[in-house]
């Protein structure tokens, strides 16, 4: 009864997983595509992130800042510089504190400061950021199917 259970939480986190990333895909695509619409894909996007952590019960107030983000971007598309390298920064430290994702982390500080940096290149670097995540959220659900697939048992083994 253990193992089904335990195969259902893993189905739901990989259905989850693939949620996350064609959310992540489609907005770093919308973001080249329609630059100049950066407030309304950004926000939403933030908003939809937020959701998501709180259908996969993750803490509120870590759920609420994509939310009060993508709110903030809404108000005050003017601060979409700021705001969103304030929430990359904030998500850079948990991926390099919390889950252990130490390149990740980095890189996703890098781009924080490259928007500080450079406020004019604020939609690409989002985009960059955004289909980065993606791509190596995908990786990592291929690598997790592969190694499912491997190492799946065909019965037990009778020795003689």
């Amino acid at each position: 009864m253990f193992d089904q259970y335990q195969e259902r939480f893993q189905y739901r986190l990989r259905e989850r997983q693939v949620v996350n990333v064609l959310l992540t895909l489609a907005t770093g695509i919308l973001t080249l595509i329609f630059p100049n619409f950066l407030y309304l894909i950004a926000g939403v996007y933030l908003v939809a992130l937020g959701v998501l952590f709180i259908v996969v019960k993750i803490p509120a107030t870590l759920s609420a800042i994509p939310i009060l983000t993508g709110l903030l971007i809404f108000i005050f598309p003017e601060l979409i510089p700021i705001t969103f390298a304030a929430f990359l920064i904030f998500f850079g430290l948990i991926m390099l504190l919390i889950f252990g994702l130490t390149v990740m982390g980095i890189i996703t500080l890098i781009i924080a400061a490259l928007i500080i940096m450079n406020p004019d290149y604020v939609a690409y670097l989002i985009a960059f950021f955004l289909l980065l995540y993606a791509i190596t959220n995908l990786i990592q659900f291929y690598r997790d199917w592969q190694d499912r697939n491997n190492t799946q048992d065909d019965g037990p083994v009778s020795i003689q």
